[in-house]
């Protein structure tokens, strides 16, 4: 059968709502957390040169997109966006973007991350790329042990100097030029969660978090050495156009000087969740807000209930949590995961079916079903919080 066909076949025998395959990410450099309900043997199930999976992608169409899961073709889902379009995502997102514009990942590293930004719109436009705001929270259920560092460092304290900064860069060759003596750390608290606008500097502590971002690879690396591990300076020269590598006042004009040294950071960028929904049936709270790029909520489905659930926007979501029905699916929170395996705890609902309301089932007696889901693009959901 024809790829167009299937595609349509899944959507409309499925009223709108695809199932995603698990895809999984090999990085080489830090430590793999060990929580992403991979089998213990699959961990370097790419191969040793490629490095050990840390990463598990959600609703991406990058350039390692998810599957759609089916029976008889491997579909990428951006060949579902292409073919159905704004019968996918909704004629906004289709007319501002041409595409599903984010996507969220599971980001699983023992060890903290180095030190680095992602770019603004401006400056990854002129490598051929996007800015890539993101934000994070850390889900309880993902975390069983914390990992060697708990705490992540965001932007410089308020009494840093852009001549401090500048000075230490100036060393990344020649010896560990310690950045984050300059920085603050916050220590990282389960069920809470951080925006990440671009421009400011970030070193993710070691817990498994939940991220919903922009669709962009774009950063640079500020920091040289991690937990002892070594990076080059190509963390930095590949974020900047060829007449600028190297070049200091470019390097620095990459931070967003302003919010890096805001001295209410924490006033600004914490992220407590917010309740949108509390009933006998459910409890919806808000996780991911107050940005213009997208939104994330935390769906809990309480025992032995059955609701149905109606939003205005297309999104992904994962089962963190519990097994029941997800519309037409059995759905269900899987306990270990073989590379390549098929599960059941990840979907994409379209626009439609989100908007005519998805049919949630909790057949348990004692344990909730929790699902988190990654909107994006939604106005709604910054103006409902937003404070100048």
């Amino acid at each position: 059968m024809h790829t167009s066909a299937v595609i349509r076949k899944e959507f409309d025998k499925n009223d709108g709502i695809f199932r995603l395959r698990p895809n999984f990410i090999a990085y080489k450099f830090s430590k793999p957390g060990f929580r992403l309900k991979l089998h213990p043997d699959d961990y370097y199930g790419f191969g040793m040169k490629n490095g050990a999976i840390k990463e598990r992608l959600l609703a991406s169409v990058m350039s390692r997109p998810n599957y759609i899961d089916t029976d008889e073709a491997q579909i990428p889902l951006t060949d579902a966006v292409s073919e159905l379009g704004e019968g996918l995502i909704g004629p906004k997102l289709m007319a501002d973007h041409g595409t599903w514009p984010m996507h969220a990942k599971f980001f699983d590293y023992g060890e903290p991350l180095f030190h680095h930004i992602h770019l603004d719109f401006k400056a990854a436009k002129l490598i051929g790329q996007a800015g890539k705001p993101e934000a994070y929270y850390y889900p309880p259920q993902m975390n069983n042990y914390a990992g060697t560092f708990p705490h992540t460092y965001f932007g410089f304290d308020p009494s840093t100097t852009k001549e401090e900064v500048a000075a230490r860069l100036k060393e990344f060759d020649t010896m560990d030029t310690r950045i984050t003596e300059l920085s603050r750390a916050f220590r990282l608290e389960l069920g809470t969660g951080w925006y990440v606008p671009p421009g400011v500097l970030h070193a993710p502590g070691s817990y498994c978090t939940y991220e919903p971002q922009w669709n962009s690879s774009s950063g640079a690396v500020y920091q040289n050495v991690v937990a002892g591990e070594v990076f080059s300076r190509d963390g930095i020269d590949n974020s900047c156009p060829e007449d600028k590598k190297g070049d200091m006042d470019y390097i620095m004009s990459l931070l967003d000087w302003e919010i890096n040294v805001e001295p209410n950071f924490k006033e600004k960028y914490f992220r407590k969740p917010v309740t949108k929904t509390d009933q006998e049936t459910h409890t919806e709270k808000w996780i991911t807000y107050n940005n213009i790029y997208f939104s994330a909520t935390e769906l809990t489905i309480h025992p032995g209930k059955t609701v149905t659930i109606k939003d205005e926007a297309a999104y992904g979501c994962v089962f963190v949590q519990g097994h029941g029905k997800f519309g037409a699916y059995d759905a269900e929170t899987p306990i270990m995961i073989r590379l390549g395996q098929r599960t059941s705890d990840e979907y994409f609902v379209s626009e439609k079916a989100a908007k005519a309301g998805v049919t949630i089932t909790n057949p348990s007696e004692f344990e909730p079903i929790v699902i988190l889901k990654h909107f994006a693009d939604n106005n709604l959901h910054y103006t409902r919080f937003h404070k100048e």
